[in-house]
């Protein structure tokens, strides 16, 4: 599956800053194509398209730099109803360059 985002990549993308962007729903979304700012609304949608299509457990990797992406996906993770838990992601997965969460069930899965 695959979700258009519209909006404007950072300047130095490969589409140059013009049109929507597509993330494909795999459980595993990679931040460094957008911008901070972006971040707030494009990994609630994200989370929600994975629940869609049954994905209970994501990978977002934020890098390691000074910590703030980091920080927001905490703060946004930690908000949200849907996610049971998060952590650091181990070395084989991206160390703390990424984190991984585990997703709450919605209530026609539970009754699977």
């Amino acid at each position: 599956m695959i979700m258009e985002i519209d909006r404007l990549a950072k300047s130095d993308d490969i589409n140059d800053g013009q049109g929507p962007v597509n993330v494909r729903i795999d459980g595993v979304l990679d931040l460094h194509m957008f911008n901070p700012a972006e971040v707030k609304d494009l990994l609630p949608h994200y989370i929600m398209e994975c629940l869609e299509i049954g994905i209970l457990e994501i990978r977002v990797i934020h890098g390691k730099g000074g910590g703030t992406m980091r920080k927001t996906v905490h703060a946004i993770l930690g908000r949200m109803p849907e996610v049971i838990s998060y952590r650091l992601a181990g070395e084989d997965a991206g160390g703390w360059g990424a984190t991984l969460a585990t997703l709450r069930p919605t209530a026609s899965e539970r009754q699977l």
